[in-house]
């Protein structure tokens, strides 16, 4: 996603044809990216993240008006009602993860020396956020996420991608990769050493049997 109003990017939900359970999927995947990138935005002092994660935010409220008012239009029973108030709560809850993310991008106005408690908690996660920059000679380049399988490869998640002076926040398995992107990206150490090893173009992309043709 790169620099859009927020009209632009409220289209791509396409709030008009979405049922109510296909909204509450998208608010637990926008806030747990929110949370992601907002941590991302401290650890590598950067305010263009922390300003996606206040985009974010706006579309949370937009996605949360709109779950509510299609739950009210929805219900047609006591029965329907108490089914859909579930759902609400669990939005609830994303919204409040999503505030949540929201403040933790405010320390971004402290001074770096001020923040060194958020740097040890973050060490101290099973999973972490790192960044790393894929080198002209990775055969990743060229080649876009999914068809890599990059997550399910490595263990981590690419978060978001710096090309040049763009953005790409939460890219899709479609978005390809190019040499000298940046890539923000979540997971484990070792699973971090292995990414970076295939980013660096030290080892090989993994190449299966199916990939090559093969019975």
């Amino acid at each position: 996603m790169y620099e859009l109003g927020k009209d632009q990017r409220l289209e791509k939900y396409d709030l008009a044809h979405t049922t109510v359970r296909e909204i509450l999927t998208e608010m637990k995947d926008v806030s747990e990216i929110m949370v992601d990138l907002a941590y991302a935005s401290i650890m590598f002092d950067s305010p263009e993240i922390a300003e996606e994660v206040e985009n974010l935010e706006e579309d949370m409220e937009e996605l949360s008006k709109t779950i509510r008012i299609k739950a009210m239009l929805s219900a047609r029973t006591h029965k329907d009602a108490a089914k859909l108030s579930s759902l609400l709560e669990v939005a609830a809850a994303s919204r409040r993860i999503s505030n949540a993310a929201g403040d933790i991008v405010k320390l971004i106005d402290w001074e770096v020396d001020k923040r060194p408690f958020l740097s040890f908690i973050l060490r101290e996660a099973e999973e972490k956020i790192k960044r790393l920059t894929l080198k002209e000679g990775s055969d990743m380049v060229g080649r876009s996420i999914g068809e890599l399988g990059v997550e399910s490869e490595t263990g981590m998640r690419i978060i978001a991608i710096k090309r040049g002076k763009r953005w790409i926040y939460d890219p899709e398995e479609d978005t390809g990769l190019k040499a000298s992107d940046t890539l923000i990206v979540r997971g484990t150490d070792d699973g971090y050493d292995i990414l970076r090893s295939f980013a660096t173009g030290e080892e090989k992309w993994p190449v299966y049997p199916e990939e090559e043709g093969e019975d």
